[in-house]
């Protein structure tokens, strides 16, 4: 399916109030949003939430003292976050690591400000990874979000579930990974299994596009990357009395911004219809969050 396409109807869905479904591509195995575990609200709201502010980079050791769910196909120990919803689009990576032949394998439950789900990473997301000149052997993945306007935060939920406590995971044995990596034959012998287990190391890192640091230069060679999942619903930012109005803004420059707006939109690029939108208002436009939305119900 045509990534930009998917990423208007997703938009338009969660923008109107609607459930949608959390697809990226198909190879990185996410998964309709109807198909997420179903938790009770006092659950949730039990949960410790901790703070992630990007740029951030944690470490967590998920054990016997951690919080505990035990809910449908839930089983063990979880960590949750809450995420900021006002910095654009947020690029989430996520590793769990191989350690004593056990790993645990994540599963990733995204909720709006309401609590209510908005995308569903199953662990099929989350695939194993060889080990690098910086990285050990670890199951991750790379998740990219773009916050719906009017919030102020957004949860992340890690999990795993027994099904997967059920299951292994085939490594690379060390032997072969360095014959790849001096160019011969890999010998001909076993790999090494991992056995899944309800607790163990992950490590979590989040930027925003703003912050992430990559220097493009001329045109990408490759596919671009999974269109961001919209997470939550648009609501009317409150109007605040400690800042003075902004001078109006001249018709060309409001009609400039509106037609960038409806462009990005229609590119499906909804995080750079929001940096136009944001540069418009500080700029005193008075129809660029109008533009941004009907553009965006326009695609539904």
């Amino acid at each position: 399916m045509n990534k930009n396409i998917l990423t208007l109807c997703l938009t338009a869905a969660l923008i109107i109030g609607s459930p949608a479904a959390a697809h990226a591509a198909p190879r990185l195995g996410s998964e309709n949003i109807a198909v997420a575990p179903s938790l009770s609200p006092s659950a949730l709201q039990q949960l410790p939430w901790d703070a992630l502010i990007p740029p951030s980079s944690k470490n967590i050791t998920l054990d016997s003292a951690s919080p505990r769910l035990s809910q449908g196909n839930i089983q063990g120990a979880v960590a949750a976050f809450t995420l900021p919803a006002n910095r654009g689009t947020l690029d989430i990576t996520l590793s769990s690591i191989v350690d004593h032949g056990q790993v645990f394998v994540p599963n990733v439950l995204i909720l709006d400000e309401q609590l209510r789900p908005a995308a569903f990473f199953p662990s099929s997301y989350f695939p194993y990874q060889k080990p690098g000149m910086t990285a050990g052997e670890r199951l991750s993945g790379t998740m990219k979000l773009t916050p719906a306007l009017g919030q102020q935060q957004i949860y992340l939920l890690i999990y795993t579930t027994r099904q997967d406590l059920a299951g292994t995971t085939t490594l690379t044995n060390p032997a072969k990974a360095y014959a790849e990596g001096i160019g011969t034959s890999a010998p001909s012998i076993p790999d090494p299994i991992a056995h899944h287990a309800g607790t163990g190391k992950i490590k979590v890192e989040v930027v925003t596009e703003q912050n992430s640091s990559n220097i493009m230069i001329g045109q990408p060679f490759s596919s671009p990357s999974p269109a961001p999942v919209v997470v939550g619903t648009a609501q009317p930012l409150a109007a605040t009395t400690t800042m003075a109005p902004a001078a109006p803004v001249l018709n060309d420059t409001e009609s400039y911004f509106n037609q960038s707006i409806k462009q990005a939109v229609n590119d499906g690029n909804i995080d750079k219809a929001l940096k136009l939108l944001n540069e418009a208002e500080r700029l005193g436009s008075t129809s660029a969050r109008q533009t941004f939305i009907s553009s965006v119900k326009g695609k539904g």
